[in-house]
């Protein structure tokens, strides 16, 4: 008496809650069901819930000790045992079935997590475990279980999940491309460098390129969302990183250095301007962000990388140096562009250069006659001509309403006279398709002098534009005298 009576004391002074049940009635029902050829406890059980409640409905409370009574916020023993089914309810059946199925396979031992609630209200995560008291393991008429409530804990893992599913929201649905590498083999690469003594690691990688190469090659893709995969038109993660290849190629290697180099230098944050390309090969511009995780500062094992598209920046930009250096209606170089080029060729010392000044015939003609659709139509056909005919290094330009230029570099007079006759021959071709509306032009050449500026050149071929100019007018007004005679 005296050694259960003290059996009895601990039971009370436990720090956790503990319960003494009787699960007779649940072996009971055990029996029934194996009677009627029941195998699979679990799945028979999960199928209707209410054979679980029925087990609990049967299970008897035979004692809890003060802890018990004090977390689940009752007055009594009979106080709590009134209201059981405040305690145990919701998702509380469905963790029940652990435990009856590890019952049910004979083990004298469970244990699990389960939700309960005070009588207040109040969830509590708790601990249970149990086990079945020696002598009782063929009726199970005395189970000893403990219930720990554990609820910071699982708040602060249900936390931390909430924060991880929010960050991992964050990173997958995120507009802008972004990758998580590990850089962890390209650090050791750096530091090894740094401890053979190299000082200068710009010098370094121009005499060993295929350090950059290596270091491109130990780069580890961990992780990249579905922005990336949308960037760079890949249907899915394995295919975008089996043609990475394909992705960073051309001066992607130029870059990479560029970075390495940043890095060597402590700056772990950096970005700029790059082109990649998506798999179908088409190009994409994109701003660069690159910054070492905090807290991997040593071993730099977490990297991000955000690409984000400016692709359409770019080529608005482009189009917009486009047109200051283009005339939009013969897709040739503008006047700004060939004044531009002038000064360039006038403080270099490459010479001769040769020009040849190319004057329209007809166009006043044209729009005053047929309009200025017609007149259009002529300045881009001759704008074809001359696209045709001239190749870099030297440069065609519309410098005025119907007079263009020829600026050739390092070309002599036959050189000039040779392109001449190219033109001539296009503009034959040409005349073909559009016969009711032949292109005529008038043409002077020149050739630098020793000591002749650029503009005195220039100016030459003008004058001689305008001598045969003023002939071309002459001959018509001679032939239009003959017509009337």
């Amino acid at each position: 008496m005296t050694s259960l009576a003290s059996d009895l004391d601990i039971f009370d002074l436990s720090p956790i809650a503990m319960w003494i049940e009787d699960f007779s009635g649940v072996q009971a029902q055990f029996k029934l069901w194996r009677q009627a050829g029941i195998t699979d406890i679990r799945a028979f059980l999960e199928e209707d819930l209410s054979r679980v409640a029925a087990c609990s409905q049967s299970i008897r409370i035979l004692r809890v000790n003060q802890k018990t009574l004090d977390l689940f916020e009752a007055d009594s023993q009979d106080h709590l045992t009134a209201n059981l089914s405040n305690v145990f309810r919701d998702e509380m059946l469905e963790s029940h079935v652990n435990e009856l199925e590890a019952l049910w396979e004979g083990k004298m031992e469970f244990s699990g997590s389960a939700v309960n609630y005070t009588l207040s209200g109040r969830r509590l995560d708790i601990q249970l475990r149990g086990a079945v008291l020696p002598g009782y393991e063929e009726t199970l008429g005395r189970l000893l279980l403990t219930t720990e409530d554990v609820s910071a804990r699982e708040a602060g893992r249900r936390r931390e999940q909430e924060n991880r599913l929010y960050a991992e929201g964050i990173f997958e649905h995120s507009p802008v491309s972004l990758w998580i590498e590990d850089f962890s083999r390209i650090k050791a690469l750096i530091e090894d460098v740094r401890n053979r003594g190299i000082v200068d690691f710009r010098v370094f990688t121009d005499v060993h390129p295929e350090f950059v190469t290596q270091c491109m090659s130990e780069i580890s893709v961990i992780e990249v969302n579905k922005a990336t995969l949308d960037l760079f038109g890949a249907p899915d993660r394995s295919t975008l990183l089996q043609r990475i290849g394909d992705i960073f190629r051309d001066d992607m290697e130029k870059t990479f250095r560029e970075q390495l180099i940043e890095l060597w230098n402590g700056n772990l944050f950096h970005q700029r301007e790059v082109v990649n390309y998506a798999l179908d090969g088409s190009e994409r511009h994109v701003l660069l962000q690159f910054s070492i995780f905090p807290g991997h500062e040593r071993d730099w094992s977490r990297a991000q990388i955000a690409l984000t598209d400016i692709t359409a920046r770019k080529k608005a930009e482009a189009y917009l140096e486009y047109l200051g250096k283009h005339d939009v209606l013969t897709k040739l170089h503008n006047r700004a562009f060939y004044m531009d080029e002038l000064n360039r060729l006038q403080r270099k010392s490459l010479r001769p250069v040769s020009a040849l000044v190319i004057d329209l015939d007809g166009l006043k003609e044209a729009n005053d006659q047929l309009g200025h659709d017609a007149g259009d139509a002529l300045l881009r056909r001759l704008g074809e001509v001359l696209n045709g005919a001239i190749s870099v290094p030297n440069h065609a330009a519309r410098i005025g309403g119907d007079e263009f230029a020829v600026l050739m570099p390092g070309a002599d007079r036959q050189a000039a006279l040779t392109l001449l006759e190219t033109i001539h021959e296009l503009l034959k071709i040409n005349n073909q398709f559009y016969s009711n509306a032949p292109l005529g032009i008038s043409v002077g050449l020149a050739t630098s002098e020793p000591g002749e500026t650029m503009e005195a050149m220039v100016r030459r071929a003008d004058l001689a534009m305008y001598e045969q100019k003023r002939a071309h007018h002459a001959n018509r007004k001679a032939a239009t005298a003959i017509a009337l005679a």
